[in-house]
C-alpha cells in the first residue's frame, strides 16, 4: 500500500453480525462442466474476458488457452488438491487482464446469446458473500502476484461497476500448498435503496490484476459461493489505537470462529491482511508501522463453524488525518497494463511451466 498521511479519527464502528446466509446457484460454480479427462479451455457459464490489443499472440499461447478446466488427480497421488467441490477446478493465468465473469447477460464458448441461468439481483435489506476457493504460486508464479475477486452491476450503458472487491496476494505464508484450496470473500454491505445496485443483477469476476513484471504461472479456482443474508442486532467491536509510531488493530474473539482482517483506502477494493487466524477467545490484534496514506479503513470477517449457521460478521474502523500507517505486509495497486512488444523472456520462461492444453505443451506437474 502506499504511503500517505493519517490519523486516528474513529476508534471504533461496527456492521451487524449476519443472520444464516441464503445460498445463491452460480452456474458451473465448481467447473465440473465441460467434463474433461485431462485439460479443456472450454468453460461452461463464464464467459471470458476478451483479449486486449497489447496481448501478442505470435509469441507465445493463444488468448484463449490462459484460462481453462482441469481433472484432479487421484487422491493420494503428490498433486491431488484434497479439498475440491467435485472432481474439476479452474485455472487461470497470472497475465494481466486473464479473466473470466459471470452475470444475467453473459454467454460462454458454446452459446452466442445470453440464457440468464444466472439471475440474481442486489436486494435492498440484504448483505451479500461470495467465496471462492484459491490455490496460488503455481507454475512458478512469484510472490506478489494478484488476483481480483469482484462483485458487479452493468449500468445503464452495460460497462461493469464494480460493488466491491478483494485483492487476493501469492505469498508462501498465504498459499504454503499447492494441494488444498484456501477461500477469500469479498462482501457486500447491506443494500440500501439508494444504492445505485439496488434491484440490478449480480455480476461475478475472477480476474488477474498481475503487473507485467510479475506475471507468470498460475491460479486453481474452485467452489464460488454467492449468499445472501439479512442482519441481526449482534455486533463485533473493532478498535483502533496509536502507540508511538505504530498503529494496532483489535478484536475480540471466540474459541471455533475464524477471523480475516481486511484493508482499504476507499470502500471499492478490499486488501487482505494476512491469513484467516483462529479465534482462542481472548482478543486479537494486528500492529501496523505509521507511514503514509490518506485514509484507511478496516474491517473483520468472522466465520463461524459448520452446524453454527456459518455466519459472516463485519466490523469497520477508520483512520484518517495526521500521523501514518502502512501495513508491512505486500500491498498491491491496480495495475493498467503496458503493451509488452515482445513479452519478456522471464515472463515466458513462467508460462512455459504452466498448465497448458496438451496440444499447444505437455502440461508440467503441479
Amino acid at each position: 500500500m502506499k504511503a500517505a498521511w493519517i490519523s486516528l479519527a474513529a476508534l471504533l464502528a461496527c456492521a451487524p453480525l449476519s443472520a444464516r446466509g441464503q445460498s445463491i446457484a452460480v452456474p458451473n460454480y465448481s467447473f465440473e462442466l465441460p467434463a474433461t479427462g485431462y485439460v479443456s479451455t472450454n468453460v461452461n457459464s463464464w464467459q471470458k474476458v476478451p483479449k486486449p490489443s497489447w496481448y501478442q499472440e505470435s509469441s507465445g499461447f493463444t488468448w484463449d488457452q490462459l484460462i481453462g478446466i482441469f481433472l484432479n488427480t487421484a487422491p493420494g497421488q503428490s498433486d491431488s488438491i484434497d479439498n475440491l467441490a467435485g472432481n474439476q477446478a479452474a485455472y487461470l493465468f497470472a497475465v494481466p487482464q486473464v479473466g473470466m465473469f459471470q452475470d444475467y447477460n453473459s454467454i460462454d464458448w458454446q452459446t452466442t446469446t445470453p440464457t440468464h441461468a444466472f439471475n440474481a439481483t442486489y436486494t435492498v435489506g440484504k448483505a451479500y458473500t461470495l467465496t471462492v476457493g484459491i490455490n496460488g504460486g503455481g507454475g512458478g508464479m512469484l510472490d506478489g502476484a494478484t488476483l481480483a475477486l469482484i462483485l458487479y452491476y452493468r449500468d445503464a450503458g452495460g460497462n461493469m461497476v464494480t460493488v466491491a472487491s478483494t485483492t487476493v496476494v501469492q505469498s508462501a505464508a498465504v498459499f504454503p500448498t499447492h494441494t488444498h484450496m484456501t477461500d477469500f470473500t469479498v462482501t457486500v454491505p447491506t443494500v440500501r435503496a439508494t444504492d445505485p445496485w439496488a434491484g440490478k443483477n449480480i455480476g461475478i469476476q475472477l480476474v488477474s490484476t498481475v503487473s507485467t513484471a510479475l506475471q507468470g504461472g498460475y491460479w486453481d479456482l474452485d467452489n464460488v459461493r454467492l449468499s445472501a443474508s439479512t442482519s441481526n442486532s449482534t455486533s463485533i467491536p473493532t478498535t483502533l489505537a496509536v502507540s508511538g509510531s505504530n498503529l494496532t488493530v483489535s478484536w475480540p474473539t471466540v474459541t471455533g470462529n475464524t477471523y480475516q482482517l481486511l484493508y482499504t483506502p476507499d470502500f471499492q477494493t478490499w486488501f487482505i491482511d494476512g491469513p484467516p487466524a483462529a479465534g482462542t477467545g481472548s482478543p486479537m490484534s494486528v500492529q501496523y508501522p505509521l507511514s503514509g496514506q490518506s485514509q484507511l479503513f478496516f474491517k473483520v470477517q468472522v466465520t463461524q463453524p459448520a452446524g453454527s449457521g456459518s455466519s459472516l460478521s463485519l466490523s469497520n474502523a477508520l483512520v484518517t488525518s495526521s500521523a501514518t500507517v502502512a501495513p508491512a505486509k505486500a500491498t498491491p495497486a491496480k495495475f493498467t497494463p503496458v503493451k509488452p512488444t515482445p513479452k519478456p523472456a522471464a515472463a515466458s520462461n513462467h508460462l512455459q511451466s504452466s498448465k497448458l492444453p496438451a496440444s499447444a505443451l505437455q502440461i508440467k506437474q503441479r
